[in-house]
């Protein structure tokens, strides 16, 4: 840091500004001395950073699944919205999500040293696996089912539901089919809750919940089934990719999408608008959500009380060509 000091002409605690990303220094000042780092090869030593400062500014991230597009879209809001604040992003995923897994994938974080947790899976499992944590580490679960014993950040997972089924009824569609998720699934399991309390509420009767994976093989496999209905107009999706497959067998099976079958996601996926026909889908706000946990989990590092309690990123529909009055009318 000396060395660079000199170099540059200013004093080792401007050096040490610039290197730790403190605002303050005049943007001529802030360039000499990053070329003065670069030309002599300097990089700070976090290690020593963490020691000083008591941060290591390094925020974990548990997840037991990378497979589906909700996790992956918040891992990448995650580490996009903790870059713009200067951490890094640890990533240890679960790979079956059992006690025994989720304990070890918290016993690795904890060596190596982190300031917070964001912890992407079902809280259910998080409790379960009996996790203890120094008191230091600050801990964010996605998953809206976490109660008031976590600080929570999530997808209204009711409320698009809601705007999905509210849709199609107002299109005139008599009731709709589901295709949920797994039932192992939070996400799915208060989806489906929310799709069937939205039609009783408005004196209809529920059809059978039929479960997919998430995967569109096995929105295929199921939309065969739903093809064989002939009083089946509407189908809510749980997500995007199911619904993939399950256009393909309403393809298949000679039943049109919209005239026959109106069908709508959840998710919106980037390719959800290139399906054929472009997917009438549910909108939600990765980049919020992640936006959210990491300014969560460093108010709480910053304040160093608890903060529980949960916030809910809100919904929006995205109609395209996929939903019509029963018709196609």
């Amino acid at each position: 840091m000396a060395d660079v000091a000199r170099l540059a002409g200013v004093s080792s605690q401007t050096v040490s500004r610039v290197s730790n990303g403190y605002a303050g220094v005049n943007e001529e000042t802030r360039r000499q001395v990053l070329a003065a780092m670069k030309e002599l090869g300097y990089r700070p030593n976090s290690a020593a950073r963490a020691l000083k400062s008591g941060e290591f500014r390094t925020i974990g991230v548990i997840t037991f699944s990378l497979a589906t597009t909700g996790n992956v879209r918040t891992l990448e809001a995650i580490a996009t919205s903790a870059a713009a604040e200067g951490y890094a992003v640890t990533l240890l995923p679960v790979a079956v999500p059992t006690e025994d897994e989720v304990r070890g994938a918290f016993t690795r974080l904890e060596e190596l040293a982190v300031d917070a947790v964001i912890v992407i899976m079902e809280v259910h499992l998080l409790d379960a696996a009996t996790v203890t944590l120094p008191p230091y580490v600050q801990v964010v679960v996605v998953d809206s089912d976490a109660g008031d014993l976590y600080t929570v950040v999530d997808t209204d997972q009711a409320g698009g539901s809601r705007i999905a089924v509210g849709h199609l009824l107002d299109l005139g569609h008599e009731t709709v089919w589901h295709l949920g998720g797994p039932e192992d699934s939070f996400a799915a399991q208060r989806r489906a809750d929310a799709w069937r309390a939205a039609l009783l509420e408005a004196g209809r009767t529920p059809p059978p919940l039929l479960r997919g994976d998430w995967s569109a093989e096995s929105g295929y496999r199921v939309g065969l089934e739903l093809a064989a209905q002939p009083d089946c107009t509407a189908v809510f999706a749980a997500n995007d990719q199911m619904a993939l497959g399950l256009l393909r067998a309403l393809h298949e099976s000679g039943r049109r999408v919209p005239q026959d079958v109106s069908v709508i996601g959840f998710d919106d996926i980037p390719e959800s608008m290139s399906f054929l026909p472009p997917l009438t889908t549910v909108h939600q706000d990765f980049a919020e959500i992640g936006r959210l946990c990491v300014a969560a989990v460093l108010r709480k590092m910053r304040q160093g009380e608890p903060e529980l309690g949960t916030t809910l990123v809100p919904t929006s529909l995205v109609v395209r060509a996929s939903t019509a009055p029963p018709g196609g009318g």
